[in-house]
């Protein structure tokens, strides 16, 4: 069946670093609207918008105060609804991430339920003794307040909401009736998987994350999913992804299948592990065939897979992947084509399509992410090394993604100093210098993206893995007569071609030498038979 979230390409805008319209350092909703030709002009459908409402920004929106109000620092509603108009006439959707794990502590649901109002004391939960479980950003997940302890899996700013309590899923329902009636087309649902939790006792020491068997992936969590799905999803046709923490290819499909009308397609994080041991601040020298085999395995395994490189929590794939120094635009251009012909809906980071690299960060004070101030104070505590502290941080940091796009050779971001710094490689990495090059990364998505819209084997075809060795990674999409083989080098190494190509060449990130038998680094090649 045609399904719009099939055929589309979704392009992910971190608000606070996209574009800022009045001076003030932070990306806001005018800037996103000054770019929309642009985006357009690159060819992508859905655009899918970190949270911007009302927030204190402990997590920089990830800590909701009200959802149904704009953050000042982004504009006012009239601004959303220009957006919103904006996007209609250009035939862009737009998505929201919806964060309905937690609240903020500043939300008037929960300062009510500090004060022990019956009505909302019970949209959080609250226990007199705290248990054993530690939280995601490090440490224990229980704060005390007067006389009891209340829940929250990630920043003590973020208390969790009792999903036990069908007012909190009353409330839900209307919050996104409201953004849905304004012509939003769905919703990225943070952390969905973990809202449930089943019981509050003791959990099972692990290294990280105990308790989790109390709240990962639940009955409980299926049940009111399968509600939101019934009573609000289908009622405008809109569309789901969600994140979904530690989960398997089993428990995704458990998710996301037809039959189950939860879920459309989750992120899921397993190739975003092949780099780290046990935990995702100590990484190990990544090896493409890893990559390769755990892609394969959701490829082939899911029904439907939301397809990733990079995000907002995620350093960028370039350095991270790729090569970013000898090898920058092979490695590039190789990593996109990869996520715009895997099975799947594509889910581009801003700064991808220009192949934005990591960033370099000098002291402490330079990163923003309360999550990486955390964990740095926590290996302090531990008498980590400085040096060691350092590499371990600036390897994994969530501000890497965060820097602001460069959209001009001199920044272009903003006209006064941005909330954080800009990347330091901004005059050779810049929106402005790709557009003008047609040989550039940005040219290269932008016909990537239109090559996967003219066939339809890449929206609705099978997925056929022909080769898989050596960080060489060959595969097929089929749909009826139509065929086309995707020929990705991983490595930045020659490697020999396991085959003749055989059939047109449709597009090739570098020149081909059939002669040699062999693909250069970091090549990828598209051939329609």
């Amino acid at each position: 069946m045609k399904t719009f979230w099939k055929e589309n390409v979704v392009y992910q805008i971190y608000p606070r670093s996209f574009c800022d319209s009045n001076g003030d350092g932070i990306g806001d909703i005018q800037g996103i609207i000054s770019k929309l030709d642009i985006l357009k002009d690159l060819g992508v459908d859905i655009l899918w918008l970190s949270p911007v409402y009302q927030s204190p920004n402990r997590d920089f929106g990830y800590d909701v105060s009200d959802y149904l109000e704009i953050n000042p620092e982004y504009g006012t509603m009239e601004d959303m609804d220009a957006l919103l108009l904006e996007c209609q006439k250009k035939g862009l959707k737009i998505i929201m991430d919806l964060v309905i794990n937690h609240t903020s502590d500043e939300h008037p649901w929960f300062i009510k339920s500090k004060q022990n109002d019956p009505i909302y004391r019970d949209y959080y939960i609250w226990r007199d003794q705290p248990s054993n479980w530690s939280g995601f950003f490090s440490g224990t997940t229980w704060e005390k307040y007067e006389d009891a302890y209340y829940l929250h899996l990630f920043l003590k700013e973020q208390p969790d909401l009792n999903w036990k309590n069908p007012k909190v899923l009353e409330e839900t329902k209307e919050i996104m009736h409201f953004w849905l009636k304004k012509g939003v087309s769905g919703f990225r649902l943070d952390v969905i998987n973990i809202i449930y939790k089943t019981s509050l006792e003791n959990g099972k020491k692990h290294i990280a994350l105990t308790g989790k068997e109390h709240y990962h992936s639940q009955e409980g969590c299926h049940e009111i999913l399968k509600t939101l799905r019934q009573e609000v999803m289908n009622k405008y046709e809109a569309f789901t992804v969600g994140e979904t923490v530690l989960v398997t290819v089993d428990q995704a499909n458990e998710l996301i299948h037809p039959s189950r009308k939860e879920l459309d397609m989750v992120f899921s994080f397993e190739h975003m592990e092949v780099d780290q041991i046990n935990n995702k601040w100590f990484k190990t020298k990544f090896k493409p065939q890893k990559l390769i085999d755990t892609l394969i395995k959701w490829q082939v395994g899911a029904y439907w897979n939301a397809n990733y490189l990079e995000n907002h929590d995620q350093p960028r794939s370039v350095s991270r992947f790729g090569n970013d120094k000898a090898y920058h635009y092979e490695s590039a251009t190789a990593l996109i084509a990869m996520l715009l012909t895997l099975k799947g809906t594509p889910f581009i980071y801003q700064g991808q399509e220009i192949g934005m690299k990591n960033g370099e960060f000098k002291t402490m004070e330079d990163y923003k992410d309360p999550e990486t101030h955390r964990i740095e104070s926590l290996m302090r505590k531990l008498h980590f090394p400085k040096g060691l502290r350092k590499h371990l941080i600036h390897k994994t940091s969530r501000d890497h993604a965060r820097m602001p796009i460069p959209w001009t050779r001199q920044g272009g971001f903003s006209i006064s100093k941005p909330w954080i710094q800009m990347n330091t490689r901004m005059k050779e990495i810049n929106v402005q210098s790709q557009m003008e090059d047609q040989t550039s990364i940005w040219h290269q998505t932008r016909t990537l993206i239109s090559l996967r819209k003219s066939y339809s084997s890449f929206s609705y075809g099978s997925f056929n893995v022909r080769y898989h060795q050596h960080g060489v990674f060959v595969y097929e999409r089929i749909l009826n007569d139509e065929k086309i083989e995707i020929i990705i080098n991983l490595t930045g190494m020659y490697k020999k071609l396991n085959k003749m190509i055989d059939g047109n060449i449709i597009w090739s990130n570098q020149p081909l030498d059939i002669k040699m038998k062999k693909i250069k680094p970091y090549h990828a090649i598209i051939v329609k038979n």
